[in-house]
């Protein structure tokens, strides 16, 4: 079944179903609005006690799926010791950077330049280092926040392939990460240079940042911004973006920076705000 599955992603229009999934998922008509809302929650089992809304108080599919969640819904670990996850979802791979390439799953895996879209004297900061990806599933909160404190140095949108990303997908596509569409957002702070990737899937309609950007999603060139001279910093546990319907997270940080937590593995559940690793400041 999963082979079938992803001959059928290679052979659908991907980006055409994301433009009409995004077409639905933001119209403000009512009836549509609540259908699209109400059968999501029933199919996924979205925890909507946690909304800081009910159903019938969101514009938008879109509103909705980007819901922010009650106060004190996420607590934060102690960020001057740890690594804060940057969303909820699931371990998907962990561990350390290897000949400038990151495990994808296994006999797969990418290289460090591919995904970031960056030269090979940035990706080679991160040689040694370690790498998390994150899967985050439809019924997930799907705002992404900052793992650590740090300021906004550069970003690349790379458009790109939209395969899903789920577990399936990650062990019979090559580079699954490195081919789809994605923006990676590089930072500096007390923790290195460090970066949080945001991976783009089939039906995902957008990704944004809460900065202004120059970048469309499903555009058919990179677009390159520099933000060093703007001072954008942000504490750990602070949003930094979001994604219109769901996708994949991957972090990088440089060597010696990070220890991840022994008992982490994949397929282990997280929540956005808990401690993943252990801070090794330089």
């Amino acid at each position: 079944m999963s082979d079938l599955f992803i001959a059928l992603q290679h052979i659908a229009p991907q980006h055409a179903l994301s433009r009409f999934a995004g077409s639905l998922a933001t119209s403000e008509t009512p009836w549509l609005r609540d259908m699209l809302i109400r059968r999501f929650v029933a199919a996924y089992g979205v925890d909507l006690n946690e909304a800081a809304r009910g159903i019938g108080e969101f514009a938008s599919f879109n509103d909705f799926f980007t819901r922010e969640l009650k106060p004190g819904a996420r607590p934060l670990a102690d960020a001057a010791q740890h690594i804060l996850s940057p969303a909820d979802g699931a371990v998907s791979q962990l561990g350390p950077v290897s000949g400038g390439r990151i495990i994808q799953a296994k006999g797969r895996d990418y290289s460090v330049a591919e995904i970031l879209g960056c030269g090979a004297d940035e990706a080679a900061r991160f040689e040694g280092g370690s790498f998390m990806t994150i899967y985050l599933s439809p019924k997930d909160y799907h705002r992404v926040h900052m793992p650590a404190s740090g300021t906004l140095a550069k970003t690349s949108y790379i458009p790109g392939d939209l395969f899903s990303v789920n577990t399936a997908t990650a062990a019979g596509v090559d580079r699954l990460f490195a081919r789809n569409e994605r923006l990676s957002c590089r930072f500096d702070g007390p923790d290195g240079h460090f970066a949080s990737i945001m991976v783009g899937a089939m039906i995902v309609a957008g990704i944004d940042t809460v900065w202004p950007n120059q970048f469309r999603t499903h555009a058919s060139a990179p677009v390159h911004e520099d933000f060093a001279r703007q001072g954008r910093t942000f504490k750990a546990g602070d949003e930094m973006g979001r994604f219109y319907l769901g996708s994949t997270v991957v972090l990088l940080f440089e060597p010696g920076r990070v220890a991840w937590r022994a008992d982490l593995k994949p397929g282990d559940p997280l929540r956005m705000g808990e401690a993943i690793a252990t801070r090794r400041p330089g």
